[in-house]
This record gives structure tokens, C-alpha cells and sequence, in this order.
């Protein structure tokens, strides 16, 4: 509904009822708004045989491959996994002679078309930084190719002889060698660490028994982990369980897959986050104080079951408790801290700006709430600043590896930036307001490869923070049509995958918060500048009485 024909109280009113249906609604959900994902599903496919349900997963492998045989959202490079994984599912099924007929004649025709696509795809990249590409890619090369061999010498599923042409290269960039490497390296030690355990089934094929892990529930919260660790495992037990675990999952997302479930910390911190810039409504303060005595932990906090406790998710939650009035103390963060910014998890291989973004803003929220403490974090935003500072691209912007658009990275910089940078930050957030105007879209929208409603809230929210109430024509220019796309954007809008876990993925609450509070804040934008600076410190501070009603 655009803002024409409303008023600012009657638009104030108006995001208050959306913003505390949407956190009931992520209350009340036990897992999470994400979609199923290719990747996953296929895996279980291939691990799972056993498992009810397998034709429904199998229609949704067919029907989910493009018409140029590849599989996946988003550009090129990032189809290379899930295709990967529908093709060694597909073969999978094949060759243990399951399904009719005419499935098997559906799955070859797949697997050929899939395989032609994987070899037009760019030898080497570049590749996305995704969750443990580098073991997950050449371990499903490594798979297909045999498969290959055992079809072209044995037939399919009854089918006759097949000749599928040469065997897979491991692509440029990866190193076939990868998961036997991590195996070797974690047996003498006898232990495989828990950064492994969401990507499992990367490396589950080279581990000795007594690298395979215990799992209370889904292994590393990943679907097809848990798959692939019954699969690994000996004892019959071992499958009862997973089988108990992958059909409660199967039965909440139709009997397919995320690629983690459940996402409850997760999802719950980012929409709280999310909904504060714009205001908290007093109606969600309780559920949302809930969460975070739930949720923090003085040992660090972990996104999800099964998952290590990460410095991203502790930020977090230590920033939320702040934003609702029972702050927590950002101790938890220090078992992350490098000498200069913090690791999102022990043994990181690359770091996160983020991260440390969400960090800035923890450790500013939670002084604003705790000024005695000062002396204990002062220094601590000033190095943080400074490191988030040095980690901006020339050009004005930063990128960030759980995320393939750089406008989600730059507004988590500027946001922080903007409130606990001090001067020796405003170079930096101006420069990234200037590359945000100079990139936006003719029809107002931003995007990296296409406008999107995720992706133009993000922009807003670089130029609402980067500017004080009085803002130059140009921006104020660019606002006005930003606020025009989002209006536009129907409600139940599918959001298209943009975050960064084994493959993209897109968590609707999250990004339906964002998109919310985005529009609430360029409508009220328009009010006088005493409204705006009180909305301002209303929403990143600690007047939390003067929230929405």
C-alpha cells in the first residue's frame, strides 16, 4: 500500500500489526522459514534409500532441473554443486534399480542432460566461497565417475549398456585429494572436529570408524550429513535414528530437505535485529525477550543444533538483549577474538566483515545499556572499527562469504559504522553511500544480479544511515524510488536465494524483516528531523517505552 494515501500514524500502525504477526509467526514455527533445497534433498536421496518418501523427492529432483540441465539458483557458478548432487543422486537410483520404468528413463535423460552442463560450465571458475566447497565438490566428482564406470560396464536400472562419454574433471580450483587429505589429517588425533560434521557427507567416504561422530539429532543440523552418517555407520541403530530425525524434517517441509534445520537462533536473532532499525513493537518485546534468555549462552551461542558456537550468532544475541532492555554481557565473543577482530568460529579458514559488523553493534549496544563497562569494551570498538574500515573495497563497497550481494555486507559495515565508527569512520560510510547511489537500478531498485526486495532494503538502509535528517536531493531522490519498488513488491513475494551455505539459499522471515522494517523506515522518513532522530535512537538504542503500540 503506498504511502499517498496514509498517514504516518495510520502507516506506524500498519507495520506494528505486520511486524508482531511476524514474530508470532516465527514463534510459533519449530524450525524455520527456508525453503527445501536441491543440494540436500539429493544427497538424502543417494544416502537415504531407505527412507519413506523417495518418490516425491524424486519429482522434485526432475522437475527442478533447468532446460539447460543444470540445477540450482543463481548464476553459472553456483549451479556447479547442486548439479553435482542431482546427478549422483540420479545415477544413485539408477543403478540400484529402483523406481519404474519410466522414472528410469526421466532419471537417465537428467543424468545426461546434467552431465552436458557440467561440462560447459567454466573450467575454473571462479567459484563462490560456500560452506566446505572444497571438500563437497570433488568428493561428488569423485562419486559420479564411478558411477559412470559401473553404468557404462553393467548397464542402468535394465536399460541396456550406456556410454556416458569421458569421466569428470575435478574443476579448477578444487583438489581431488581434498577429502582424503582432511580424513588422514584427523585420524591420528582420533577425533574429527565439529566444523565437519554440517559438511559430512564431503569427507564420510574416506573416514576410518573411529572418526564417525556421535550426533544427537541431525548431524551438524544438515539433512544430508545425518544421511550420510547412517550411511557410514554399521549398526542398525544408527539408521533407526537418522531415519526417525530426516522424517520429522521430511514430514515439515513436504518431504524434502533445507539444508539446515532447525534455523530457530538463527532466524529468531536476524528478524528481531531486523525489526529494531525500524522499532520494536511493544506487542513483540515479551516473545522477543524470550528468545534471548533462551538463546544466550555465557559459553558462546551456536546457530543451530549440532553446529559449533560461532562469534556471528553470540553478536547477535548479546545485540538483540540490548535492543530489548536486558543486556548481556559480550564476554562470550572474547573465545573468538584474533588480536584484531574476531574469527566466526574456532579453526575459520576466512573471515567475516559481518561478523565483526554485528559484533561492533553488540559491543555499542550493549555499553549504551551499560556505560560502567567502558572501560572494559571502549578499546574493543575501536579496534573493531578500524579492521571493518581497512576491509572496504576501493570502490566504496564490502563483500562478505554468507552472502553472494555485497549490499548486505555494506549495510551490516555502515550500519555499525555509521553509530560506533566515530570520525575515522565517515570517509568510509560516505564512500559507500556514494557506491550504493551510483549502482542503484533505472527502475529503483539495487541488486547483483538483478533488483531485488531484500537486496533494495538493504541500499535504503546504507543511505538512511550514512545521512543525517537533512539529505541531498540525490539521495532523498534515490530514497523516493526505492520506496516505490518496495511498495510494489506483493505480499508472499518468493525472495530469491541470495545466502550462502552449501548452496544459496533464501530464509523468507529474515529477509520479509528486513524488506518490513526497510519500508517502515522510508515512510517515516518523512516527518520532521526531531521524529527521525528520535526514531533513530528509538530503534538502535534504549528508549524501548517510545516503541510502536
Amino acid at each position: 500500500m503506498g504511502t499517498a494515501h496514509m498517514s504516518t500514524e495510520q502507516t506506524s500502525t500498519a507495520y506494528a500489526e505486520q511486524a508482531t504477526r511476524l514474530v508470532a509467526r516465527v514463534d510459533q514455527d519449530g524450525w524455520g522459514s527456508v525453503r527445501p533445497s536441491l543440494y540436500e534433498t539429493a544427497r538424502v536421496i543417494s544416502a537415504a534409500p531407505w527412507l519413506p518418501g523417495e518418490p516425491r523427492r524424486l519429482d522434485y529432483l526432475l522437475q527442478a532441473q533447468a532446460p539447460d540441465g543444470s540445477w540450482g539458483e543463481g548464476p553459472e557458478p553456483y549451479r556447479l554443486l547442486p548439479t553435482l548432487s542431482a546427478v549422483e543422486a540420479a545415477l544413485a537410483v539408477l543403478l540400484r534399480g529402483a523406481g519404474s520404468d519410466q522414472v528410469g528413463a526421466r532419471l537417465r535423460a537428467a543424468v545426461e542432460k546434467g552431465i552436458a552442463a557440467l561440462r560447459l560450465l567454466p573450467s575454473a571458475g571462479p567459484w563462490p566461497d560456500t560452506a566446505a566447497a572444497e571438500l563437497l565438490v570433488p568428493s561428488l566428482v569423485s562419486r559420479i565417475n564411478e558411477q559412470l564406470d559401473l553404468a557404462a560396464t553393467e548397464g542402468l536400472a535394465g536399460l541396456g549398456p550406456w556410454q556416458a562419454g569421458p569421466r569428470l574433471a575435478v574443476p579448477g580450483g578444487y583438489h581431488e585429494a581434498a577429502p582424503g587429505y582432511v580424513a588422514q589429517r584427523y585420524e591420528a588425533a582420533g577425533r574429527l572436529p565439529v566444523k565437519f560434521h554440517h559438511t559430512f557427507e564431503g569427507i564420510a567416504a574416506h573416514l576410518a570408524p573411529v572418526l564417525i561422530p556421535e550426533a544427537q539429532g541431525l548431524l551438524g543440523s544438515s539433512p544430508a550429513a545425518t544421511a550420510a552418517l547412517a550411511a557410514a555407520s554399521p549398526t542398525g541403530a544408527a539408521t533407526a535414528r537418522a531415519a526417525a530425525e530426516l522424517g520429522a524434517v521430511a514430514q515439515r517441509y513436504d518431504g524434502l530437505f533445507p539444508e539446515a534445520a532447525p534455523i530457530l537462533v538463527f532466524e529468531r536473532l536476524w528478524v528481531a535485529a531486523a525489526l529494531a532499525r525500524a522499532g520494536l513493537p511493544a506487542a513483540t518485546l515479551p516473545t522477543i525477550r524470550g528468545w534471548v534468555e533462551r538463546i544466550y549462552d555465557p559459553a558462546g551461542v551456536r546457530g543451530a543444533p549440532g553446529l559449533m558456537v560461532d562469534a556471528d550468532d553470540t553478536a547477535m544475541a548479546v545485540l538483540v538483549a540490548a535492543l530489548v532492555g536486558r543486556p548481556q554481557d559480550p564476554a562470550p565473543l572474547a573465545l573468538f577474538h584474533n588480536g584484531s577482530h574476531y574469527d566466526c568460529y574456532i579453526g575459520e579458514d576466512t573471515g567475516s566483515v559481518t561478523a565483526n559488523a554485528h559484533a561492533l553493534q553488540a559491543i555499542g549496544g550493549y555499553l549504551e545499556q551499560c556505560p560502567e563497562e567502558q572501560h572494559t569494551y571502549g578499546p574493543r570498538i575501536q579496534q573493531l572499527a578500524a579492521w571493518l574500515v581497512d576491509a572496504q573495497q576501493p570502490e566504496g563497497h564490502w563483500p562478505d562469504k554468507w552472502h553472494a550481494s555485497p549490499y548486505y555486507a555494506t549495510e551490516r559495515c555502515v550500519t555499525a559504522l555509521a553509530r560506533y565508527g566515530g570520525e575515522g569512520a565517515t570517509a568510509a560510510v560516505d564512500a559507500a553511500a556514494a557506491w550504493t547511489l551510483d549502482t542503484q537500478r533505472d527502475d529503483g531498485s539495487w541488486g547483483v544480479w538483478g533488483g531485488t526486495a531484500e537486496e533494495t532494503a538493504y541500499a535504503a538502509k546504507i543511505l538512511l544511515a550514512a545521512s543525517g535528517p537533512s539529505r541531498p536531493a540525490r539521495q532523498e531522490s534515490a530514497l523516493d524510488r526505492a520506496e516505490t519498488y518496495l511498495d510494489a513488491t506483493a505480499p508472499g513475494h518468493r525472495h530469491p536465494a541470495l545466502w550462502h551455505d552449501k548452496t544459496l539459499y533464501a530464509p523468507g522471515a529474515m529477509i520479509e524483516a528486513e524488506v518490513l522494517a526497510a519500508r517502515e523506515l522510508l515512510r517515516t522518513r518523512h516527518g520532521s528531523a526531531g521524529q527521525r532522530t528520535a526514531r533513530a535512537d528509538r530503534s538502535y538504542g534504549s528508549d524501548l517505552q517510545g516503541a510502536h503500540t
